[in-house]
This record gives C-alpha cells, sequence and structure tokens, in this order.
C-alpha cells in the first residue's frame, strides 16, 4: 500500500494542497496532477457519472505517482466507502455527516477492526495482488487512511463537537455553497452567518487535532480562508480550471486579433 502523501504533508506542519476531478477520468490525469505538485486528489462520485469501474481505473493510474487519491463518495453506505478503498484509494470524503452515528459509521466502513467493521481481502488490488501479513496489513491501512467528513448543513454545525471527536476522523470539510444554502444565504460567503459557521468548525478542528478543509474557487479565496484557519486546500475543480484559463486565453486571442 503506497504512502499517504496527506498525511505526510500534514505532519510536516504544511497545507496539503488538492485538486477535484469531477470530469476528466483520463489516462493521463494522475500524472498531470503529479507534475502540478499536487498533494492529493478528490475524485468525485456525488455529482459526477463516474462509476465504480471509472474510479478503480483512476486509482491504479494514481497508484504509479506520489499523489495521495481519495475519493468523494455519493453518500454514507458501505459499499461505496469499503469497495472504494479496496480499489486503491488511500480515504473518502463523505457528503452531508450530520451526527455522531453517521461519522461513526464512515469509519465502520473504512477502518478494520479494532477501530471499524471493514472486511478484510488479502491478494487482492489494495495488497497490489501480493500475500501480506494480515495483522500488519490491517494496521498499516486503518493508519494510512484518511477519513474526511463533510459538514454541509445547520444539523452539522449543530453536531460537529460529537462529529469530530469521533474515534478515526481525520478532517472537517466545509462543504461551502451547501452550507450557504442550509443557512440560508446561498453563495454568500461574506455573510457574517456563514464566517461564524465557519470559524466554528475550524475551532473545532484545531480543539480535537483535526484538520480542516475547504474548496476555493481561486487564489484571493484561497488566501482569505487560509487566514481564517483552514489547513487543507483543494485547488478548485478541473471543470472550473480548465474553463476558466480556457476563457480567458480565448478572450485574449480575441483581443490580440482586434475581433469581439
Amino acid at each position: 500500500m503506497k504512502p499517504n502523501r496527506f498525511k505526510q504533508v500534514l505532519s510536516d506542519g504544511k497545507v496539503p494542497v488538492g485538486h477535484m476531478v469531477l470530469e476528466f477520468a483520463t489516462r493521463g490525469i494522475a500524472r498531470m496532477l503529479e507534475v502540478a505538485g499536487v498533494d492529493f486528489a478528490l475524485i468525485d462520485m456525488e455529482h459526477t457519472g463516474f462509476t465504480a469501474a471509472d474510479v478503480a481505473d483512476m486509482m491504479a493510474w494514481f497508484k504509479a505517482t506520489t499523489v495521495a487519491p481519495f475519493v468523494r463518495v455519493p453518500q454514507i453506505e458501505y459499499d461505496f466507502i469499503a469497495r472504494t478503498l479496496d480499489v486503491g484509494a488511500l480515504g473518502v470524503m463523505v457528503p452531508d455527516v450530520e451526527s455522531a452515528d453517521e461519522a461513526r459509521a464512515v469509519v465502520d466502513a473504512a477502518k478494520y477492526a479494532p477501530l471499524g467493521k471493514r472486511g478484510v481481502a488479502i491478494g487482492t488490488v489494495n495488497t497490489d495482488f501480493q500475500g501480506v501479513d494480515p495483522g500488519e496489513f490491517t494496521k498499516y491501512a486503518n493508519e494510512n487512511t484518511t477519513i474526511i467528513c463533510q459538514i454541509e448543513s445547520q444539523a452539522g454545525l449543530d453536531n460537529v463537537e460529537e462529529i469530530a471527536t469521533t474515534p478515526g476522523v481525520d478532517v472537517l470539510w466545509v462543504g461551502h455553497f451547501d452550507l450557504s444554502h442550509s443557512l440560508g444565504i446561498a453563495g454568500q460567503f461574506d455573510h457574517p452567518r456563514f464566517l461564524d459557521a465557519v470559524k466554528l468548525v475550524i475551532r473545532t478542528a484545531t480543539r480535537h487535532g483535526l484538520a480542516c478543509g475547504i474548496q476555493p474557487r481561486n487564489l484571493a479565496q484561497a488566501q482569505e480562508w487560509l487566514k481564517i484557519g483552514f489547513n487543507v486546500i483543494s485547488y478548485g475543480g478541473d471543470i472550473v480550471v480548465y474553463l476558466d484559463a480556457l476563457s480567458q486565453g480565448v478572450a485574449g486571442v480575441r483581443e490580440l486579433a482586434g475581433g469581439d
């Protein structure tokens, strides 16, 4: 099982920088992200058409890089979480976690006993098709696997303390669009209610030794969110980065050419 670069960067006291893949499930995406200097990738199954087979392919491609591949599963279900890890993901992001019971269900699906209830498979892709010592493997896998719980609702805020103190949770992640929508201020990321909610999540994560993540759209937003205490950043999604760069380039060419 390859080392988890995300955990290594955090342990060095630095900010892991990632990127979300929502569209470009291509053979080259893993190596491209490595060349760009990305520490971790978030493969999104919540808002995309990616199948389990698509994810398995991407995990194989990421295995040839130093990038830590994580998957945002569609919902809190054992099959989504355990199968994703079994094909090589080094972590899972779970949307809209709203209670300690839900956080515990995530840990149970992601971690082997004694920390959880994940079923053990040896000699498959998750052990590189090799036989390994089961005890050593399950212990290492538990230590090497990252669990990210997204706080995206008022209920999640109300129970953030209980979620954060669930053994096995590594990161609290603010799903900023969903959280602002839940608070009745959709997309108003400078609104005092949103900022108060974000600061609550950051304080709670910090108090319990967890990391706290968010996904800014641009560098200005990243600067704002780093300043208030986030220490994990996913720099945009592939769709946004590509469209922004292409739109700017096309507009620049038209201006150079004197066209409209």
